[in-house]
């Protein structure tokens, strides 16, 4: 039996994948802790977050595009944030069965009080790191992300 080797900086990427799933894990468990009295999970909290940023409303489909995130997960926690008045669905002009989804005025509220809880943490957070090491890491794990994408996308072709 062979074994397949991999080379020193295949090794190291190795490394930083297995800590980007440790710090995945704490990450959510961290942002559930602080999102969970406003009646939020990270899972949820990012949802709102990806309507809070978009341009303009999206139907669910686009949302999970953003993410990188499963249809039929988005489309669950949203159809929850919905039965909660968090969301709502409008009329699609460009699709008749494909809703877009808005925040409403008490979806709002509890984002904001959702940011206002994380802001002085992620700067709690973010203290002894440059500003320069932070956007090497968002660069490095960005390249990461856009090669796992282009990978996952070729798989999918015929």
């Amino acid at each position: 039996m062979s074994e397949a080797t991999t080379t020193p900086k295949a090794d190291a990427l190795t490394e930083l994948i297995l800590t980007l799933f440790r710090a995945n894990n704490l990450t959510l468990t961290w942002g559930d802790r602080l999102v969970a009295p406003f009646g939020l999970t990270s899972a949820r909290w990012q949802i709102l977050g990806a309507i809070v940023l978009s341009r303009r409303s999206q139907p669910v489909a686009w949302i999970a595009r953003d993410l990188g995130a499963n249809r039929q997960n988005v489309q669950r926690i949203v159809n929850d944030l919905h039965k909660e008045d968090l969301v709502a669905f409008q009329p699609n002009p460009h699709h008749r069965r494909a809703h877009l989804v808005v925040l409403t005025d008490k979806g709002r509220r509890v984002y904001d009080a959702a940011i206002n809880a994380y802001s002085p943490r992620v700067n709690t957070l973010a203290e002894g790191l440059s500003l320069e090491e932070i956007r090497t890491a968002h660069r490095v794990v960005a390249m990461l992300r856009g090669r796992l994408e282009e990978e996952l996308d070729a798989e999918r072709q015929p």
